[in-house]
């Protein structure tokens, strides 16, 4: 069962690593050959994951487990990684595994001809790979190196096309969110070390999901609970980190699919799952988890109700489901929470892959009608006075304003610091004079010389 659980996890890494190397070497495969290649992987995924799942209810086991080599050592002190899987990861990583299948098939004719389609499923295999380490590491250590390997496949996915700008801003302006909310998961995870000696789950967190009961209490669980809190609302865009959400739709349609319908999104309700006997040690963090769900499920209602084009509403649906279901892991209602993600990523990734036929019946519809299709939501609007209608209509249009919040307080700061360190770059790579002059005295430092923009290109 170790072997075959390690195969499951690893199986989308190494067809990642053989497709790069294989890009190295300059063959680039047939479009049959990589969706083929794709169909056998996740196939195989869904079968050993089924697998695992029916020996676990045969022999009754609450988990499975598999030590990985330890990552390296000093003195007594040593990070061990193992991959985990029971009740909760099992369910997310079925779905993960099954779900990106159905994104291949799809995406190997949605893609047909398109010049980034070997890299789209390069990424594709990657984020695979992320998430099921998410979703299947033992301990919170291997989970930031999934979080970290999904955000930057997110990042590059919504840059897919490229050769427009608008998606590259979009994706910069995501990695900045992803970038400032992970630092919430890596501090915890520093915090959980120096508390509890460890991050592993079998050592923090005691008994069988989800009758669990956490080694870490008090201030320290409230630390860390809150850290983590960060952490999720970045990765599921909750408020007030929702801003990044439909700049996200820049990408091909199958990735928002798979990240904002199904997988990404949904990473952050895993990461509060997990760490749900550590949410319920702290009340202060378990009602912060309800405000901020409660608070994002109405402004995704709202922005969703006033976004002009088909895939942001489903994007703000997404965001509206995802606070409700933090709503309900703050409340402790953790088989409510899990049954609600299955649904919502499976009948989400649906409307996203149907969105452009979905359009297409609707105008047809709405011909058939005469159009006369009565818009939805007038009896709410009738209990508001109009002042506070198109009060409210202007904030749902500009998105609550969390853009301009996230520029001013965030995101404006971490790129004044990215282009400072661009401009030291740019003076460190610079010729040194003393290398075009031997045996100057006048020769500066740090390789910087007063004609170092000119040379390097600068602005």
């Amino acid at each position: 069962m170790e072997s075959l659980l390690i195969c499951t996890i690893a199986a989308p890494g190494l067809i990642f690593f053989a497709l790069g190397m294989v890009w190295l070497l300059g063959w680039s495969p047939a479009e049959r050959f990589i969706s083929r290649l794709t169909g056998a992987t996740y196939l195989f995924c869904t079968a050993s994951t089924l697998v695992l799942l029916f020996q676990m209810q045969d022999r009754n086991l609450p988990s499975i487990s598999a030590p990985l080599d330890q990552w390296f050592g000093a003195g007594k002190y040593a990070f061990a990684s193992s991959l985990f899987m029971d009740r909760l990861s099992m369910t997310y990583v079925l779905i993960t595994v099954i779900l990106v299948g159905l994104i291949g098939a799809f995406s190997s004719r949605y893609l047909h001809r398109e010049q980034g389609y070997f890299r789209f499923f390069a990424l594709l295999h990657l984020f695979a790979l992320g998430s099921l380490l998410i979703f299947a590491s033992g301990s919170f250590d291997l989970l930031v190196v999934g979080w970290e390997l999904v955000g930057i496949t997110s990042v590059l996915l919504i840059a897919f096309f490229q050769e427009r700008p608008e998606p590259v801003r979009g994706a910069l302006h995501v990695f900045g969110v992803y970038r400032a909310c992970d630092i919430g998961l890596l501090v915890a995870v520093v915090v959980l070390h120096h508390v509890a000696g460890s991050a592993s789950y079998g050592q923090l967190l005691k008994g069988a999901w989800p009758a669990q009961t956490s080694a870490v209490t008090g201030g320290a669980a409230t630390a860390v609970a809150l850290l983590l809190i960060i952490a999720a609302s970045g990765k599921s865009a909750q408020v007030p980190f929702s801003g990044w959400l439909p700049r996200a739709m820049e990408g091909p349609t199958p990735s928002s699919a798979v990240f904002y319908g199904a997988i990404a999104v949904h990473a952050g309700t895993y990461l509060l799952l997990r760490a749900q006997p550590i949410l319920a040690a702290s009340p202060v963090a378990s009602f912060a988890v309800v405000v901020i769900g409660a608070i994002t499920a109405i402004h995704g209602t709202m922005a969703g109700r006033a976004c002009a084009n088909a895939k942001t509403s489903l994007a703000y649906a997404s965001l509206s489901q995802i606070g409700i279901i933090f709503v309900e892991i703050g409340f402790g209602f953790t088989w409510l929470a899990l049954v609600h993600v299955v649904g919502h990523a499976a009948s989400r990734t649906l409307q996203f892959l149907r969105a452009p036929s979905m359009l297409h019946d609707y105008h047809q519809m709405h011909s058939a009608a005469g159009g006369n299709l009565q818009p939805t939501g007038a009896h709410y609007e009738s209990l508001l006075p109009a002042g506070m209608r198109r009060w409210l209509y202007r904030l749902a249009l500009d998105r609550g304003h969390h853009d301009t919040i996230l520029e001013r307080f965030l995101l404006g700061g971490l790129m004044r610091v990215a282009q400072v360190l661009a401009t030291f770059e740019r003076l460190w790579a610079a010729p040194h004079p003393e290398a075009e002059h031997p045996g100057r005295s006048d020769a500066l430092p740090f390789g910087w010389s007063p004609n170092a923009d000119q040379a390097t290109g600068a602005d």
